[in-house]
This record gives C-alpha cells, sequence and structure tokens, in this order.
C-alpha cells in the first residue's frame, strides 16, 4: 500500500469529518465548515488518485463502487454548500447538517470497507 496515498486518505477523514460534525453540533452552516467539506473532497480525491495509480485502477466491488459515489456525493455536497452560503438562505443553512451527516455515513463505506472485506475474507 502506498503510505502517502494512506495519510491523504486520512486527512480527508480528519477534515471532512471536522467539517460535518462542527457544522452539526453548531447547528448552523458556515464558511469554514465548507472549506473542511472541500479539504477533505480534495484529499479523498487525491488519495483514491494514488491509490488507483498503486493498484492499476478501480477495483469492481464494493469497495470501488462505493468509493465513486462517495466522492460524487461529496462533491455534490461540496457545490451546495458552497451555492447555500452564496445565496445566504437562513432555512438551508439551518438545515444543511441532514444532508452532511447522511454524505458522512455513505463516505465511511469505501474508507472501512476494505478493513471489513478483509477480516471477512
Amino acid at each position: 500500500m502506498n503510505p502517502i496515498a494512506v495519510i491523504v486518505i486520512n486527512l480527508a477523514l480528519l477534515f471532512y469529518s471536522i467539517g460535518v460534525w462542527s457544522e452539526r453540533v453548531q447547528g448552523r452552516l458556515k464558511v469554514w465548515h465548507t472549506a473542511f467539506f472541500w479539504l477533505g473532497l480534495v484529499c479523498d480525491t487525491w488519495g483514491t488518485g494514488m491509490m488507483f495509480d498503486y493498484v492499476g485502477g478501480m477495483s469492481y466491488d464494493v469497495h470501488g463502487f462505493s468509493g465513486v459515489l462517495a466522492i460524487a456525493l461529496m462533491m455534490v455536497h461540496a457545490i451546495w454548500a458552497t451555492m447555500v452560503l452564496v445565496r445566504r438562505d437562513g432555512r438551508m443553512i439551518a438545515n444543511f447538517h441532514k444532508f452532511s451527516i447522511a454524505v458522512w455515513f455513505i463516505w465511511l463505506i469505501p474508507y472501512f470497507s476494505p478493513m471489513v472485506l478483509r477480516m471477512v475474507g
């Protein structure tokens, strides 16, 4: 395994978790939360790219498919958060955390699936 990719993927977990759970605790989307969403997305995409290079491409299994879904959702999440803040929609700013938590839980599937698959098989 590429140790730099592992570090970058773990940074994605750290950044994304800080953004999502800080937003949840504070109950209101803020610019700095969105910055952490973007940092998590950048690190996840970068780390995934390095892992693709290391293993020779995408795996067509739970990990591979959920990983692509997670990156796509993270991108939608970060773009939508940015748009909500730009539009200054008070209702959406106060309720955005519901979507954030859902995306975060989906993101955990590809994060933990390699470990679970190794333990099972």
